[in-house]
Parts: structure tokens; C-alpha cells; sequence
């Protein structure tokens, strides 16, 4: 299989690209650029875990209703979740209805409270695991980085959260430049983390 395919404009993309039009912008302006806000990070976390056993496509095609079922991924708002939230979301025919998921959501957020008072942030913690080298262009879904960040999350009660989807997260938000060799994104996205200063915990 070729690494890349044309895009709108002729020039090549990623080849998974190719399975939607809907990629060719996700593609060209989120996936592999550094991301540190809070939110966004959370939002993709949970996300990758509604996409397990299904299609990215399904959910990117799903997300403006997932923003608006979970309150814009406010962690604090869906801390404070109950059942009734439950009820509702398991009703919310525009979303993934997924007991287990949509329970894990509220789990990680109450996890995720704990983690931001602990390490200042989710993103000064997530960007601990930055890979220290990019690999040869999509040829793992998981890698030693991802592992590590999966096993301590669970450690700390995190839930839908294994090494593949960990691993699809830290590429889509910036944690590694996974896009195919000749991509015309690599270098952009090489470019932005390049310039990107990593967030901290305060005080390490």
C-alpha cells in the first residue's frame, strides 16, 4: 500500500485519508500538531476511548454531538455527572451509546481532577511521555511511550485507556509526527513541535 495519496489539491496526504473526505481537513490542520490545552487533550482521550472497536471516522463524524452530550468535555462539569447524566446520554441518539464509555467519561473526569491537583495540568503530565524520536512513519500502533502512559493512567483509575488508544491520542495531539514521509504535513507538523515549548508541572 502506498504512504500517501493525493489530496484536494494534488499534493500527497496520509493514505488513510483516503477513507473520508471529512479526513482531509483533520488531517491537514489538527492531527499531529502539539496541543496543551487541558480540554482539547481530555476531549481526545475520551473520544479515543469511544472509538475502541469502532471507526475514527464514526466519531469525528459524531463530535459536535459529543461536545454538546458532555458540556464541551468540561472536566469539572462531568465530575459532578450522576446517573441521571447517565440516563440522558444513554438516550442521545447523535453520540456513541456505550454504558461502559459513557461511564468511564465521568470515571476519568474525577481521575483527571486528581491529576491536575497533583501535576498542575493534564497536559504537563501527558507531555512527560513525548516520544524522544519520531518512528519510521506509521508502522506501530503502539509504542514503549504509549505503554508507559496507558500503565499509569490505570494505575491511577483511568479507564478505556490502553495502549492503542493512547498511542492513537499522543498522535493525533502532537506527542509524536506520525504523518507518512512524504506527507505534506510532516514538515508543518515538524515545524509546530519544533517551536512548541512542552508545559510543566510547576516547581519539576
Amino acid at each position: 500500500m502506498a504512504s500517501t495519496i493525493p489530496g484536494p489539491d494534488g499534493r500527497p496526504r496520509c493514505h488513510w485519508c483516503g477513507a473520508s473526505p471529512d479526513y482531509f481537513a483533520y488531517h491537514d490542520t489538527e492531527w499531529g500538531f502539539p496541543v496543551a490545552d487541558d480540554r482539547r487533550l481530555f476531549e481526545k482521550l475520551c473520544l479515543e476511548g469511544f472509538q475502541s472497536g469502532l471507526s475514527w471516522r464514526t466519531i469525528l463524524a459524531k463530535r459536535e454531538n459529543f461536545r454538546a452530550a458532555f458540556h464541551g468535555f468540561d472536566v469539572d462539569r462531568i465530575a459532578r455527572y450522576t446517573e441521571r447524566d447517565v440516563e440522558r446520554l444513554l438516550q442521545d441518539a447523535g453520540i456513541v451509546r456505550h454504558r461502559g464509555k459513557i461511564e468511564a467519561v465521568i470515571n476519568n473526569a474525577q481521575r483527571a481532577q486528581d491529576l491536575v491537583r497533583q501535576e498542575g495540568s493534564i497536559a504537563a503530565y501527558v507531555w512527560r511521555f513525548e516520544e524522544a524520536a519520531d518512528p519510521d512513519p506509521q508502522t506501530r500502533s503502539t509504542s514503549p511511550a504509549s505503554v508507559a502512559m496507558s500503565k499509569d493512567l490505570k494505575k491511577r483509575g483511568w479507564a478505556f485507556v490502553g495502549p492503542t488508544t493512547v498511542y492513537a491520542f499522543m498522535q493525533a495531539m502532537g506527542l509524536v509526527n506520525d504523518h507518512a514521509a512524504d506527507c505534506v504535513t510532516r514538515a508543518e507538523v515538524a515545524a509546530a513541535r519544533a517551536a512548541f515549548t512542552p508545559p510543566s508541572t510547576p516547581g519539576a
